[in-house]
């Protein structure tokens, strides 16, 4: 992971409807957005589902039970390495969630490098237990549990010695502002001391840049290429333009942030200092032995030409040594003592 630069996550999810053109599309079009990895979730139905389980909403046209849905959605595993294949060749991390052991199995038969752990696998420590073997390192989404859920998890992985992040995430989609939760976190960081993400369903790219700014260091969003294509996911994801706008601007901010800026040193600004900043003049034609009072007083660019605009106080009750015209600049030379 390039830390100079904000890991963005890009998922596919389920947008791709069973159609591994359609995928390899995504893939295409993501890569040259700029993320940092695609990540996909690895259905094998017969592993994580039966045809008992219900939808928890009914939106498919075709399929009766969410059962017939992932076996529609599926790939086997020859597909998925093809699919491990196009993000090689594109550029790209190839990251996904496993929904059973038997997929952790098929990630380590293809190369998986990292894994991605949703919102409602982060207290099944079975399958946990079947990646920690594996070593590699854990992006946990925290969006379903409590700091006590999320703490039996996190000691889970620390006795087994798994590397881990964490991100902060709503399940709603979409979400609202008022369930956002910038505030968990740095709740997150201070209470595990790792590194910590935002997982955004909002489908609005500022949702995403202010995480950043208040101390995201992954982010990871739903991809599509129009919201109002078919899917579970659409409404709360963001389209590829916008993604594409989206990884500018949140690399741009971890660069500003990597770069505190010193308030006390302001040496670079001197040339501009100089011709921004003001000089002392008279505001009209004044006589010799005037006494100067604060109507009598104007500022003019550049600085240098007369006493510091500044210092227009010191000037105040002393006396002309010489006649000044309209709009001269005042300086030490043309003051007597008041």
């Amino acid at each position: 992971m390039d830390n100079s630069l904000i890991y963005t996550i890009a998922e596919i999810g389920q947008a791709h409807e069973g159609s591994l053109g359609m995928l390899f599309s995504f893939i295409e079009a993501l890569a040259e957005t700029g993320v940092s990895a695609v990540k996909f979730q690895m259905h094998i139905p017969e592993a994580e589902s039966s045809e008992h389980e219900p939808f928890r909403v009914k939106f498919s046209l075709e399929d009766n039970t969410r059962y017939d849905y992932w076996k529609r959605m599926s790939f086997t595993l020859d597909q998925w390495k093809m699919i491990k294949q196009k993000c090689d060749e594109s550029g790209v991390v190839f990251l996904c969630s496993p929904f059973s052991n038997q997929a952790v199995d098929w990630l380590e038969e293809i190369g998986v490098t990292q894994y991605k752990i949703g919102s409602g696998e982060v207290n099944n420590l079975l399958m946990l237990e079947k990646i920690a073997q594996t070593g590699k390192p854990v992006i946990l989404s925290s969006g379903m549990s409590s700091f006590a859920e999320l703490d039996e998890t996190v000691a889970f992985l620390r006795g087994k010695k798994s590397p881990f992040s964490i991100l902060q995430c709503t399940t709603s989609y979409p979400t609202a502002p008022e369930q956002y939760g910038f505030n968990v976190i740095q709740e997150l960081k201070e209470r595990y001391g790792v590194k910590v993400g935002y997982s955004d369903h909002s489908a609005n790219i500022a949702t995403n840049i202010a995480a950043v700014a208040v101390g995201a260091e992954i982010i990871e969003f739903h991809a599509v290429f129009d919201r109002r294509q078919f899917g579970p996911d659409s409404k709360s994801s963001l389209t590829i333009d916008e993604i594409k706008e989206l990884v500018h601007y949140v690399n741009n901010i971890k660069i500003a942030l990597d770069h505190p800026v010193d308030k006390n040193r302001n040496e670079t600004f001197k040339e501009l200092k100089h011709i921004f900043e003001k000089s002392l003049a008279v505001n009209k034609d004044l006589p010799q032995g005037h006494q100067l009072s604060f109507a009598d007083l104007e500022a003019k660019k550049p600085k240098g030409y007369g006493i510091d605009a500044a210092l227009f106080s010191t000037v105040i009750g002393k006396k002309l040594r010489k006649p000044l015209k309209k709009w001269s600049f005042l300086n030490e030379e043309d003051l007597g003592h008041e």
